[in-house]
């Protein structure tokens, strides 16, 4: 029997040098911001020496401290709150036929795919609508919906893994659904219970679009808070502050990919 032979990519003309330059192209303005952070001058983009004081500013402003805190405090209820959300969505997938689990996928995903301008004036509209006061509870709400999808991904992923057979042997030695859920379900979900949840905590932490459609007065999140920054002009404080948010962002999105990979 003849196996149909792989494409090779590498064998496309021109593939290396057009990988590179795409390489190239999405990674430098990530190094030249974290380089220029480590600018001694006020100037971001003439180099005057190594220095990381602007580091020690980042940390001593208040006004940062408190931008930080609200991000950490809004990330973590949504967080919770959508890989709560998403692990109902992925075990209530189990139980139906193809043709509604592609209808509830379709509608549950459509974050990871629609424009963020049209849903951050959606979600907006809606609050309008509702005359919901705009602030930390809208916020939260807008970044629950826009992250359940995210937490959804690892933990289906998880459970499509897993062998069907060791629930039905709980179930038949007796034990009730919220037995079998809470000993067995949980348990083996736990990977990608860990990974969605770093992953819907890094997306809310990160989010921009649509915290400045539907943050309120006082609802500053860092994002919000660089934005302001760079309004006045780049400096190397702008680069300093990007720089640590990169760091923490890569290092949730690595702890989210090693735990993802785990298999019980």
């Amino acid at each position: 029997m003849n196996r149909r032979k792989r494409v090779d990519l590498r064998s496309f003309p021109a593939f290396g040098t057009v990988s590179v330059l795409l390489l190239a192209f999405l990674y430098l303005p990530l190094l030249v911001v974290v380089v220029y952070a480590f600018n001694a001058g006020r100037i971001a983009t003439i180099w005057e020496g190594f220095s990381v004081h602007w580091f020690a500013d980042v940390v001593a402003n208040a006004d940062i401290r408190a931008a930080t805190a609200t991000s950490l405090q809004i990330a973590t209820v949504a967080t919770v709150c959508s890989v709560g959300l998403a692990i109902g969505v992925a075990l209530g997938l189990v139980a139906l036929r193809r043709t509604g689990r592609g209808l509830v996928l379709l509608v549950v995903g459509a974050p990871l795919v629609l424009p963020e301008i049209v849903l951050a004036v959606a979600t907006l509209a809606m609050f309008a609508f509702l005359e919901v006061p705009l602030g930390m509870t809208t916020v939260t709400l807008a970044h629950t919906a826009f992250c359940v999808p995210f937490a959804l991904l690892p933990i289906r992923a998880r459970l499509a893994d897993m062998d069907q057979r060791v629930f039905e042997a709980a179930a038949d030695l007796g034990a009730s659904p919220w037995r079998v859920f809470r000993r067995v379900t949980l348990p083996l979900l736990a990977p990608g219970i860990v990974s969605g949840a770093l992953l819907a905590f890094i997306v809310s932490l990160d989010d921009f679009l649509i915290t400045f459609f539907v943050a309120g007065p006082g609802t500053t999140t860092l994002p919000i808070y660089i934005y302001g920054m760079l309004r006045i002009g780049i400096t190397p404080a702008v680069n300093a502050l990007s720089a640590l948010l990169l760091l923490v962002s890569l290092l949730v999105l690595a702890a989210a990919y090693v735990i993802g990979r785990k298999r019980g």
